[in-house]
């Protein structure tokens, strides 16, 4: 009896032994996961996180699509979570928040950001996190001199005192690549203002210059911009032919004549076809 008992103990040691190597060896064999989270305010628009997902494949890191990934709010002690999201082919997803008031700060007024992905049979799990306060950026044309000038001011919202110190970019939207103007750093003065000069001469569809003003990637703040439509551009006409039906328009502006002969030529083919048919069923039946 003594035997037996012995004999199962060591058994059981024995397939301990073997699962718990079995699933080290499993967990040795999955690549690692990096994320990248970054926090971004649209002034008056959108506020969301911009998070990106790579696996390791083959000694190096590859963009992770189809990967789900879980967004909490922590608050002292809580996990409170907020929504999931599932990356694209690129392993890139923008995960949107209503605004801000539908996350909480922690008692200093930071928010406590994570971003965790559970892992999965080719994969570890792996967590990121995200710590930012708001700020906000109060963007306007100005003309000084007759001369036109963007002046935008930072302010640290959590406390509604200015920021001093701190670089701003200032650039105008193109349709390829923006058009920085001003200083490569504008930084906010005592007043937490800077104040760029608008070269003349811009063009813009309608007259229309659209100025951006973006604290970019701030390791207390994230990223914030603001956007000001400023009707002091070179008047071009948008000759764009995108929304009209022309070849090289999206699936749904196809030209009419493509929508119309293929399916003339398609209903005329399966119309013979069904004429066919129904004559041989009658030969048949005669």
């Amino acid at each position: 009896m003594r035997n037996q008992l012995l004999t199962r103990r060591f058994f059981l040691v024995v397939l301990s032994v073997f699962l718990c190597a079995s699933s080290f060896a499993q967990n040795a064999k999955k690549g690692k996961v990096r994320l990248k989270a970054n926090y971004v305010k649209i002034m008056n628009s959108e506020v969301y996180f911009d998070l990106e997902a790579t696996g390791q494949v083959d000694g190096g890191y590859d963009n992770m699509a189809n990967a789900e990934l879980v967004i909490y709010n922590l608050v002292g002690d809580e996990q409170i979570e907020i929504g999931k999201t599932i990356t694209n082919m690129h392993g890139k997803s923008k995960f949107k928040l209503k605004d801000l008031n539908s996350i909480k700060p922690d008692s200093s007024n930071t928010y406590n950001i994570e971003v965790s992905f559970d892992g999965n049979d080719a994969f570890k799990g792996a967590s990121k996190s995200i710590i930012f306060k708001d700020a906000a950026i109060d963007a306007k044309l100005v003309t000084i001199d007759s001369v036109y000038y963007i002046s935008a001011t930072l302010i640290d919202k959590s406390t509604d005192s200015l920021i001093i110190g701190q670089s701003l970019k200032v650039q105008i939207q193109r349709l390829f690549k923006n058009l920085p103007i001003g200083e490569e750093f504008n930084e906010t003065d005592e007043d937490g203002t800077i104040l760029v000069p608008i070269p003349e001469g811009i063009s813009g569809v309608d007259g229309i210059l659209a100025i951006e003003v973006i604290l970019s990637d701030s390791d207390e703040f994230g990223t914030v911009k603001a956007i000001v439509n400023a009707p002091i551009g070179k008047h071009v006409v948008d000759e764009s032919t995108f929304d009209e039906r022309t070849m090289w328009s999206p699936r749904s502006k196809t030209p009419l004549f493509l929508l119309i002969f293929p399916n003339l030529l398609t209903f005329g083919i399966w119309g013979i076809i069904i004429y066919l048919i129904l004559n041989l069923i009658k030969i048949n039946k005669s």
